[in-house]
C-alpha cells in the first residue's frame, strides 16, 4: 500500500512537472526557469509537510508518502538541474551555470526555510 501511495503522489508530481516544462519551456544553455520553479516550489511544499508532520502529527506516515516522497520527488528532478548545468557549460555559459546553481541552492533553502516558519507562526496559539 505504501508503494502504491508514492507511485500515486510521484505521477501527479511528474505530471505537473511537465505541465510547468510547457508553460516555461527553456532553450538549451539558458536560464531553465521552469526547473529552477518547480524545484523551488517542491522545496517549500516539503518544507511545509515535514514541518505540519513533525510539529503536529497531522500529517500521517501514509500522507508524507504520497504528498512528500510521491508528489514532491516526482515534481521537483535534480536529474534535470545538473543535465541543464551542463548544457550550460557545455554552451560556454560558466558564469550562468554558477548563478543557476546559487539561485537553486539559495531559493530552495530560503523556500523551504520560510515554509516551515510560516507553519511554526501559523500554528501558534
Amino acid at each position: 500500500m505504501q508503494l502504491l501511495l508514492v507511485m500515486l503522489g510521484g505521477a501527479a508530481g511528474s505530471g505537473l512537472r511537465y505541465l510547468a516544462a510547457q508553460w516555461l519551456p527553456t532553450a538549451a544553455g539558458t536560464l531553465p526557469l521552469s526547473t529552477l520553479a518547480v524545484n523551488v516550489a517542491g522545496s517549500a511544499v516539503l518544507g511545509a509537510l515535514t514541518m505540519v508532520a513533525s510539529q503536529h502529527a497531522a500529517l500521517s506516515r501514509e500522507w508524507m508518502l504520497l504528498l512528500g516522497t510521491g508528489l514532491c520527488g516526482g515534481f521537483t528532478t535534480f536529474s534535470t538541474f545538473t543535465v541543464e548545468l551542463l548544457s550550460m557549460t557545455d554552451h560556454g555559459r560558466l558564469g550562468l551555470a554558477i548563478v543557476y546553481t546559487l539561485l537553486s541552492i539559495v531559493l530552495g533553502l530560503a523556500a523551504a526555510a520560510g515554509a516551515a516558519a510560516l507553519v511554526r507562526m501559523l500554528s501558534q496559539p
